[in-house]
């Protein structure tokens, strides 16, 4: 039942919420017996009809067998408590699709299988690094939505073809985008929105060395110098999915929320892929990696849909005077630093600045080097493609 394809279906809501009621109309909307103990009935768009969303409280409690799934678009953003079934459905929130999804989804199972059974001590081959590098930079361009990753598909076999395609459908999106932004906010509030939102990928090029500044409030609306006045439009992007926030720190201590600022915080965008198309690389340029500091940015970015595809939220990262990491995660009481470049240099100061004044169990960088745990220094290499899965089985022992 799409309620944005057929505004008929919310009259059918309008009378009352009782599961039955709703059953015998929809027998006949659809012109077909419903049998609650066999079939799935999905709502989409239901940000379209809010009522159709709170009827799943009742169906719940009167029909529990009956499977129901409901799907929409910035439902954070446009249904309030009034409408959600709290305690009456499960959750699930949908993110781009992660690097192993993009190998699945290519038919790619050999390197999928690879990554599910890598430990801390496992030895890549050469040959499977390489394989698995040249993956992780088509990705870079595809990034993970799933209407770009078929387009990829479909085309592979010429790739040149494919990618080029591709970008022409992530610009699209962003004009689409701008276009929902404009829908759901309000006129004022959109030209904000979409200034902060186009404004990341021109802040990461301002940075000459690689890594991702904090976020600037002056220039990005004319006029506006303040966090406070930009707030909404940061909190909106944030709860619309358009954005990930990575809250900098001033301490490597437990609980990190304790040592964090308001106002004091990165921006990245939700996929990977938008993100280069936002900025107007060219695929080729991605694919030979030849596109200076900024790959550091694109690393990193990518760094964050991962970590936050293997549920680590909120994200966070660590600066104290001119030393700053990443990102900072906690394991069974322990804090991990994790330096993240984006080539084969790997030399961190700021890590061993972190090093001396906090004492980790060890430090962590990712890069384009193969996985490598060296006891001695306390330093664990980890290659880009296995973020997801940090930190690997045996490390703690």
């Amino acid at each position: 039942m799409n309620f944005e394809q057929d505004e008929t279906l919310k009259g059918i809501f309008e009378k009352d919420l009782r599961p039955k009621r709703i059953l015998q109309e929809l027998s006949f909307y659809v012109d077909s017996s419903i049998n609650t103990g066999r079939d799935l009935m999905i709502f989409d768009e239901v940000q379209e009809c809010s009522r159709a969303l709170t009827s799943l409280k009742y169906f719940q409690e009167e029909l529990p067998d009956f499977a129901f799934c409901a799907a929409g678009s910035l439902l954070g953003l446009q249904l309030g408590n009034s409408s959600f079934p709290v305690g009456k459905v499960e959750q699930l929130e949908m993110y781009p699709m992660c690097f192993e999804e993009f190998l699945s989804a290519s038919g790619d199972t050999r390197s999928v299988d690879f990554l599910h059974h890598c430990e801390s001590g496992t030895d890549i081959p050469e040959i499977v690094h390489a394989h698995l590098w040249d993956q992780l930079k088509i990705y870079l361009v595809v990034g993970g939505l799933p209407e770009i990753v078929q387009t990829y598909i479909d085309l592979k076999e010429d790739l040149f073809k494919a990618l080029g395609t591709v970008r022409k459908k992530q610009s699209e999106l962003i004009k689409a985008y701008a276009s929902d932004i404009a829908k759901h906010s309000g006129k004022q509030n959109a030209m904000h929105i979409e200034r902060v939102w186009k404004n990341i990928p021109s802040q990461l090029a301002r940075e000459q060395d690689g890594s991702m500044p904090k976020f600037r409030f002056k220039g990005v609306v004319p006029g506006i110098k303040a966090y406070s006045r930009l707030a909404g439009a940061i909190d909106w992007l944030n709860t619309a999915g358009l954005i990930i926030k990575i809250h900098t720190v001033n301490s490597g201590q437990l609980p990190f929320s304790a040592y964090t600022a308001e106002n004091r915080f990165k921006l990245c965008f939700f996929d990977v892929g938008m993100l280069g198309a936002m900025s107007q690389l060219n695929p080729k340029t991605i694919l030979s990696y030849d596109y200076g500091t900024y790959k550091g940015y694109f690393a990193e970015n990518f760094i964050a849909q991962e970590f936050r595809y293997a549920g680590i939220r909120p994200l966070y990262s660590w600066r104290e005077k001119t030393a700053e990491i990443e990102f900072l995660r906690e394991k069974d009481g322990e804090v991990l630093p994790v330096e993240v470049k984006s080539g084969w240099v790997t030399q961190a100061k700021s890590l061993k600045v972190f090093a001396e004044k906090y004492k980790p169990l060890y430090k962590t960088v990712i890069s384009a080097k193969r996985l490598n745990i060296n006891h001695s220094s306390k330093t664990h290499h980890y290659p880009l493609y296995l973020a997801a899965r940090f930190p690997l089985g045996g490390q703690f022992h």
